[in-house]
Order: C-alpha cells, then structure tokens, then sequence
C-alpha cells in the first residue's frame, strides 16, 4: 500500500515526546552533543520526499516504512560515520536515540534489506550498474610523466564530443537512473541552500560576476579518483582456454562494469574505480556541492565535462550561473566555445603542454601570459578591455608622453604601435579577463572549491570506505554524502535553540 503522508511538524511533535519518555528512562542520558544532533535534523524538512517517491510505490501490500523516515536514517548512518546497512542496523537496535531521530519508535527499526529494498526503489532501471556486465577487453592506460593526468584511452577527441552534445536538447526526454535520486537533492537540499542565501556571498557574487557586469551563481568543477577495490575483477566468457589460447581478447564479464583502471596524478599510483566528477557552487562560503557524476576511472576531466554539462544544465535551468571555473585539464579551444554557448564564461588556467603556436598577426609573438610581444622582445603595455566589441587593446611599453624611444620602426605615430586582440577570435589565448590581471587571480583563487568539497566527501564522510559493488549503491552513497554536506551547511548558519523548541 502506499505510505502515509506526514509533514515536518509531525516529525518535530514525535522527536518532543519521545526525547520526553528517553529522558524519563534511566538507561538513557541525552548529551549535549545529543541535543546538537536533533538539532541538525530537526532542520531538515523531507517532506517532499513523499511526493517525489509516490509514483515508486503499489497500491496494494503491506504498509511501507515512510521514505523520508528511512532517507533521514541514512543520512544520520553518514553523520555518525558508519560505513555498512549490517552495522547499522545494529546500531539502531542498541541505540534508541538513533532510531528516535531517524523517525522510528525504539525497538521498531528497520532490517538490512529495508534499506538495500528503499534504494533500488529508487534506482530506476532494474539494472544495478549503467552499463552492461560483458564488454570488450580495455585498453591499458599509458602512464604520465609525473604531475600530469593521463590521457583518456577513448578513441574520440574534445572535438568529436563537443559536436556530438552541441546538438542535444536543452531538455533530454532521457530518463536516468540516478533521476530520482538527484530530484530529491535538488528540490530538497539544493532550493533550500538557495533560499538561504548559502550557494553564493555577496563579496563573492560581485567578485565573480561576468565581464558584462551580470551576476550569478559561479560554479567550478573537477574530477578526483574513488578507489573502489583493489584490481578489476572479470571472468572470461569464451572458450579460448580450452583451445590452448590463453591471453586472448575476447569479451570479458566484469563485476563492476563501469569502474576501470585510471591513473591518481596525486598519489602517482593507478588504481580501480570511479572518476567522480562534481560540480561545486564556488562562490559559497561552505563549498556545496550541486551535482556528482560516476564515469570510468580512465576518463579524463575534459571528457567528463563535455559528457555531464548537459545533465546539469537541465538539472539547474532554473538557475543562473555565471562564470564555471576549471583547472587546466579543461585548457582545449573546444570546450571554451561549448561553455560559452551554453552562456557560462569560462575561467580555465593555460595548460603548458597546450602552449604551442605563439605567432600573432604574422608580425607579433606572445609571452606565456598572451600578451603581444613587440619586434624588441618587450611585452607590449595591457590599455584594458573593451567589452562591447570584445577586444583588448595593447599598446608599444616604450611610448610614454607622446614619445617613443625605440628604432624598431614598428609604426610612425608618436603614440607608439597599437595591437588588439578579439576574444571571438581566440577565447583560448585572449578571454575577457586577463589571467594576469588581479581580477583574474580574485576570481580564480575559488577554483579551489572543488578540492575543499572533495576533501570533505572522501575524508570527513569516507566516501570510499564504502564496499559496494555496483554504481546503483555508489551513487546513494555521493548523493546522500552530497546532502549531509548540505545539511551541515544549514546546521552552521542557522540558530535554534533545541532545547527550548522540544520544551
């Protein structure tokens, strides 16, 4: 049968008298690290998990345990750091506050199969992973000289890709797996961070606003590694064996077909697993997350961005972004145009090895910073931006006064050789801001946000402390992380007083 609609209040009016019949009971003493754990999910309205996860429900059977009751119960597993259902399940048994705060009486909790049951009732597809279990053998990753990401081992270019989703809808019919899933982080944890002002400051707004003076929210994004077992795991589905041909290329059944081998420039080490490749509200003081997405652990950050903006435009496009900052994995002249035609300005440190052609205008070189270099080997003087024409100015560094002094015979006016570079031209080498600019270096420092959300996801949550074997059970793990983010967000910036509300 279908669950029972309950809104916050309830919820509060069932936390005040059961924290009343605990206090009561002399087994029980309730900290006040107790009290501030209420209060963390006393903040968190799900009340809308109800209608988003009604449609997942038959009419007929015996009454379910209520979705918000048990997505609560798995955030508090998150929050107390327990990494498995079985010791959790356990721990709900032994500890009736546990189970007080995630909705359920004490003694009354839910099994290990409740929980694994409410995830794949929300995975949407009967397929626990995204692709199929049989597939090609992989090619190996090559490894990089040290510092360096490795290349993708995809036959396809940024080129090809950017074409190919260039000519997708701005709203995909596409259903994902993961939809509900990020349904309810948008609509619950997301719109509520918004309402409170958390996803962007105000120094910071002003701070990244676009060159032509609108202000959004400003997003960054990375990929980091998620190491999910120790080597990759198939079985051979031929019968070359038998015929004596041992290293054959035939298909291969793997246990976690979309993890792979992929290289950790960090530690320097390969690994199996996941890239996880999040997007990151970067002008928010608390660094929130806006949207994960598992690939293989071979795919490389360019290819990971190409393959989920389109996920996220049509996730966010209620919202206004403004400018998307990335590192320089991202430094490809394609995937300035694709940002740019899907109105985000984008903000991407040069790549060294992408320093190539440095001829200008046949007459003209530039410096490691795009700036023109003169005839004498002097950088030419930065006069500033127009931004209505797109265009930077530069003029002669040795024109001062209306006098040049240089016998370079580069122009004949005393107001020195005038070069301008257009940003249409080359989004790539001559972007609207500067990279040397102070601007530049204000608005690039919060690139920075993406590690700072990654750090809090692998080390504060554990993130790969989990041992699951399908992306099905990986991404209710990031997505549910991704919310206690949130939630602690809320818990940091809002002030209640616990105490006096459960009175």
């Amino acid at each position: 049968m279908l669950p029972v609609y309950q809104p916050h209040e309830q919820y509060i009016e069932f936390i005040k008298n059961q924290v009343k019949l605990l206090n009561e009971s002399p087994l029980v003493t309730i900290t006040d690290d107790d009290f501030e754990l209420i209060k963390k999910f006393c903040l968190l309205d799900l009340s809308k998990v109800y209608d988003l996860t009604l449609g997942t429900y038959s009419v007929k059977g015996p009454e379910p345990r209520h979705p918000a009751d048990l997505l609560r119960c798995c955030l508090l597993m998150l929050v107390t750091k327990t990494t498995s259902f079985t010791k959790w399940s356990l721990s709900l048994k032994r500890t009736p506050l546990f189970a007080v705060i995630s909705g359920f009486d004490p003694g009354d909790t839910p099994g290990i199969g409740t929980f694994y049951d409410f995830v794949s009732r929300i995975w949407l597809t009967y397929s626990n992973n995204m692709s199929e279990h049989v597939k090609p053998k992989p090619a190996k990753v090559k490894k990089p000289k040290k510092g360096e990401k490795a290349d993708d081992i995809s036959k396809d270019t940024v080129e090809s890709l950017v074409a190919a989703f260039s000519q997708m809808p701005a709203v995909s019919d596409e259903m994902l797996p993961f939809q509900l899933l990020l349904d309810i982080f948008k609509s619950v944890f997301v719109d509520r961070s918004r309402e409170l002002d958390l996803l962007s400051d105000v120094e910071a707004t002003c701070a990244l606003a676009c060159p032509s003076g609108y202000q959004g929210i400003s997003v960054s994004s990375d990929g980091t590694p998620v190491k999910t077992a120790a080597f990759t795991r198939y079985k051979k589905v031929c019968d070359c064996a038998d015929n004596g041909i041992h290293n054959c290329d035939c298909d291969r059944y793997y246990s976690q077909p979309d993890c792979d081998c992929g290289w950790d420039s960090s530690r320097e080490t390969f690994f199996n697993g996941y890239h996880l490749y999040t997007y990151t509200a970067c002008s928010s003081f608390h660094d929130l997350p806006l949207l994960p997405i598992l690939n293989k652990a071979s795919q490389h950050d360019s290819f990971s961005l190409v393959k989920s903006l389109n996920v996220f435009s049509n996730t966010y496009r209620d919202y206004m972004f403004s400018n998307i900052l990335l590192d320089s994995a991202h430094d490809a002249m394609p995937i300035y145009r694709f940002l740019k035609a899907n109105n985000l300005e984008p903000f991407i440190d040069l790549n060294p090895r992408n320093s190539g052609n440095t001829k200008y205008n046949d007459e003209f070189s530039l410096s490691p910073d795009c700036k023109p270099v003169c005839k004498k080997g002097l950088e030419m003087y930065d006069c500033g931006v127009d931004y209505k024409r797109g265009r930077r100015k530069y003029r002669c560094p040795l024109a001062k006064d209306g006098q040049v002094n240089c016998d370079g015979n580069c122009s004949d006016s005393n107001y020195g050789r005038c070069v301008y570079v257009y940003t249409k031209d080359n989004p790539r080498l001559f972007p609207p801001v500067a990279r040397d600019s102070d601007r530049w270096k204000s608005i690039y420092k919060r690139r920075t946000s993406s590690e700072r959300s990654n750090k809090r996801e692998k080390v504060d949550y554990l993130l790969e402390a989990g041992r699951h074997r399908s992306s099905k059970l990986w991404y209710f793990r990031i997505f549910t992380i991704m919310m206690c983010q949130h939630l602690d967000a809320w818990d940091a910036e809002l002030d209640c007083d616990i105490k006096t509300l459960l009175a």
